[in-house]
């Protein structure tokens, strides 16, 4: 350090000895003002009262005005942050464009759109209660209805097809199993709230257990990709049934005996023709006899099943 102050000092002399302090100071205060513009760049704030404080000593001028502007521009304000804002903010859109475009897909490719299983009215309630209890006597084809949409073919809403599955029957039908049920137990003096909570998980499980069997069948065929939504509400028409038999089987005990067996029929009749016309259709290879068999077991596990969550107890089992 002191060799080098050494030779910044016999060079500072050794060029002219005439340079009065007054351009000593000068040009010192031009270096510090270079200085401190590339720092003020960073800064966004130049340091005006320091010029205005230098400028007011005798001997000593005033900086120049206009400096001429970075050659680099400044990366970090003015119109070349707006420039690299909007490149930056492209990028991430896209990439977040993407990724969202991504999960949206999957989402209405497994799950669908919640609210279309609630577009629903009178009419279709009446006459999906009539397919879902009755399915032999129903005419018509098994097939929903498509429509385009944004350049693809898309289902119509329930409200506009009577074969599209819905989330308004099934849920109403559940909570009306639990309140039959909790009736069930209270007329028989064994009614309390530990029960009515049993009860309701009680039905979730058989729900649950629904939704397996439908799924694992979809599955063993080489089809998973049907949404979950549509076997959710599927499954869920069983308690539409369960609550007739209930309602039966409060009204006179040994209904129970043939309400529950034609139940059982009928969910396994709307269930068969429904996998097999609507669901089927998206399974990559077909196997007659194996689609036979499997619908055939979905149709008898509808025996146990219904009969155990139409047996209204406080166990597991019977």
């Amino acid at each position: 350090l002191v060799i080098l102050l050494q030779t910044r000092f016999h060079l500072f002399f050794s060029q002219s000895f005439n340079l009065s302090f007054a351009s000593f100071i000068n040009s010192q205060h031009q270096k510090i003002y270079i200085s401190s513009h590339f720092f003020c760049i960073f800064l966004k704030n130049p340091p005006a009262e320091m010029y205005d404080n230098l400028g007011a000593q005798s001997g000593v001028p005033r900086p120049p005005g206009n400096i001429q502007a970075n050659p680099f521009g400044n990366a970090f304000s003015g119109g070349s942050s707006g420039f690299i804002r909007s490149g930056l903010g492209a990028y991430g859109e896209k990439i977040l464009g993407s990724s969202s475009e991504y999960v949206q897909s999957n989402i209405s490719r497994y799950f669908s759109d919640p609210q279309y299983y609630f577009q629903v009215n009178d009419q279709y309630v009446r006459n999906k209660l009539k397919v879902v209890l009755f399915p032999f006597l129903h005419r018509g084809h098994w097939t929903r209805i498509t429509e385009p949409v944004g350049g693809r073919l898309s289902y119509k809403p329930p409200i506009f097809d009577i074969n599209a599955p819905d989330l308004y029957i099934p849920f109403m039908a559940f909570g009306t199993y639990v309140v039959l049920a909790g009736l069930s137990l209270g007329l028989q003096g064994r009614f309390t709230p530990e029960a009515l909570n049993w009860l309701f998980i009680k039905g979730l499980v058989g729900w649950f257990l629904e939704v397996s069997l439908l799924k694992m069948t979809l599955f063993s065929l080489g089809s998973g990709e049907a949404p979950l939504l549509d076997i959710v509400s599927y499954a869920g028409y069983a308690f539409a049934g369960l609550s007739i038999a209930l309602l039966g089987t409060i009204i006179w005990s040994h209904s129970y005996y043939f309400l529950m067996p034609w139940t059982s029929l009928c969910m396994g009749i709307f269930l068969v023709k429904t996998m097999k016309r609507v669901l089927f259709a998206e399974v990559r290879t077909y196997d007659s006899s194996r689609h036979h068999y499997l619908l055939l077991f979905i149709a008898l596990a509808q025996f146990p099943l219904l009969f155990w969550l139409g047996k209204i107890s406080l166990n597991w089992f019977f």
